[in-house]
């Protein structure tokens, strides 16, 4: 079941490609059995990767030692998007509980946004943390469409929007209200831009939004001003994606992986034998990819290293 996945490998669009995928590089699955899997997130102290599988209700665990799966919090109020902040502690959206929380060095939750105005969120879906200690998280509305992800319900808020956690006063405040359904986001490594996917497709599909933005941040690092589209989805919907330390975007497509030149150009394609969710960095330098496809987490080695915090505290 696991190991080399015949029939995969990369599909070379631009020249540049040639710089980040090494000739040798294999596609793994390293382990299957979820639903939907989410949210994968690196904890670089113990070597491992922890992610969501969204209807089963579960959180798993990746060691990368051992190659052991197991779960790593069950049940997990249909969590979706995870990441690491500077202290190395793990921050996740959660679908059914449809708050933004944090789980501190001895496993107790704290919640960090859970109302806007007094009207609790739609169903957080993912996250980046900020230099500064802030959480820029996206609300679509998901997790509430049905029981299938999360919990039946109308949207209280009435639209789907891009919200900031402030990180010194936990203030939250919207910095985008102009997209269908935000999605996946993450900065560009200097962070001046916020790349954030809009899958509005997704319930629109003639024509509906299938792109990443990039969305220009204010001077004082605390909003969003201006913003373009960066790239149009050719297989299925963006989704989750993450940077690598030249800014290129290594994206979550129906077909695969796309890599992206900072300047917007496809310039190649990992291809994976599942709808992919999401991406991130792992291993000890950074340079090994994971990716959640539909049923299973893969992992291939590149040539370049991903722009991420290089979280300090194991995975509990």
């Amino acid at each position: 079941m696991f190991g080399v996945i015949e029939g995969t490998g990369s599909t070379v669009l631009d020249p540049r490609f040639h710089r980040v995928i090494p000739g040798s590089a294999r596609v793994e699955r390293l382990w299957s059995g979820s639903r939907w899997a989410e949210g994968p997130a690196w904890f670089r102290a113990h070597n491992a990767l922890v992610w969501s599988d969204i209807p089963n209700d579960r959180m798993l665990r990746y060691d990368a030692l051992s190659g052991q799966t197991s779960v790593f919090r069950q049940p997990a109020r249909n969590s979706n998007g995870n990441t690491v902040d500077p202290q190395g502690r793990l921050v996740t959206c959660e679908h059914g509980g449809r708050q933004v929380t944090r789980t501190e060095h001895d496993g107790s939750i704290t919640v960090l946004a859970s109302h806007w105005q007094g009207k609790r969120l739609n169903s957080p879906n993912d996250l980046v943390v900020k230099s500064d200690g802030s959480i820029w998280f996206t609300d679509p509305d998901y997790g509430i469409l049905s029981d299938y992800e999360g919990n039946k319900a109308d949207s209280e808020i009435g639209h789907c929007n891009v919200y900031r956690i402030d990180g010194q006063t936990g203030a939250l405040s919207i910095v985008a209200d102009d997209f269908v359904k935000p999605n996946g986001l993450a900065f560009s490594p200097d962070e001046r831009i916020l790349y954030i996917a809009d899958t509005g497709a997704s319930h629109a599909p003639v024509d509906g939004p299938r792109h990443i933005r990039a969305c220009e941040v204010t001077a004082d690092g605390k909003g969003l001003a201006g913003s373009r589209v960066f790239a149009t989805c050719t297989a299925g919907l963006f989704d989750g994606f993450r940077l690598d330390i030249e800014g290129r975007i290594w994206t979550s497509a129906a077909d695969g992986v796309h890599i992206y030149h900072p300047d917007g150009t496809l310039i190649g394609q990992i291809a994976i034998p599942e709808i992919v969710a999401n991406v991130c960095w792992g291993g000890p330098r950074l340079n090994r990819l994971f990716i959640c496809g539909t049923s299973s987490l893969y992992a291939v080695l590149t040539n370049t290293n991903g722009a991420t915090w290089p979280a300090a505290a194991p995975a509990r």
